[in-house]
C-alpha cells in the first residue's frame, strides 16, 4: 500500500472515530426535558400534521376562604359559585369551635381556632345551598355564613 492510500485510510478512520465520539457524548445537562417553564412537544396523531407545543397548566387557585369571627362572617355572607360537575371547594376559618353545615349536600365539617373546616364535594345538584354555623344557630344568632351557587354546566 502506498503512502497516499495510507493517508486516505487514516483520514477516513479519524473521521469515523470523531463521529462515534460526538454521537456518544451525553446531552447538555442544562437542557431538561421536563422543565416546567418550557413548553413541551407532544407527538401528533399518526394522521396529524406533526408535533405541537403545549404550555404547562397553571395550578388551581386556592379555595375561597370564609372567615368567621364571633359567629359572624367577616365581609358578610359569602357566595361560592361553581358549575355542575365541578368540585365545590372552600374553607371556613373560625375563631371558635363550631360545626358548619352545607345544606342540600348534607355535609358537616368541624372548625376550631387554627383548624379551618375544609369542604370539597362534587357539584352534582344545581341550585343555591346555604352554609350555616350550628353554634350561632344554637345561640339564637344569624347562622348563615355563605351560599353555594351551582349553575348548569
Amino acid at each position: 500500500m502506498n503512502t497516499k492510500t495510507r493517508i486516505v485510510f487514516a483520514v477516513i478512520a479519524a473521521l469515523l472515530v470523531g463521529g462515534v465520539i460526538v454521537l456518544a457524548q451525553p446531552e447538555d445537562s442544562s437542557e431538561k426535558a421536563d422543565d416546567p417553564k418550557e413548553p413541551t412537544l407532544q407527538p401528533a396523531p399518526a394522521d396529524g400534521p406533526g408535533p405541537t407545543a403545549t404550555a404547562p397548566s397553571a395550578p388551581p387557585p386556592p379555595p375561597p376562604e370564609i372567615v368567621v369571627r364571633s359567629y359572624e362572617p367577616k365581609g358578610g355572607v359569602r357566595k361560592v359559585e361553581v358549575k355542575r360537575g365541578d368540585t365545590i371547594r372552600f374553607t371556613v376559618d373560625s375563631d371558635v369551635a363550631d360545626e358548619f353545615h352545607l345544606h342540600g349536600y348534607d355535609i358537616y365539617e368541624d372548625a376550631a381556632p387554627g383548624e379551618p373546616a375544609q369542604f370539597r364535594v362534587k357539584a352534582k345538584l344545581e341550585g343555591i345551598f346555604e352554609v350555616e354555623s350550628h353554634e350561632a344557630g344554637d345561640l339564637g344568632q344569624e347562622a348563615l355564613v355563605a351560599r353555594v351557587v351551582v349553575e348548569p354546566s
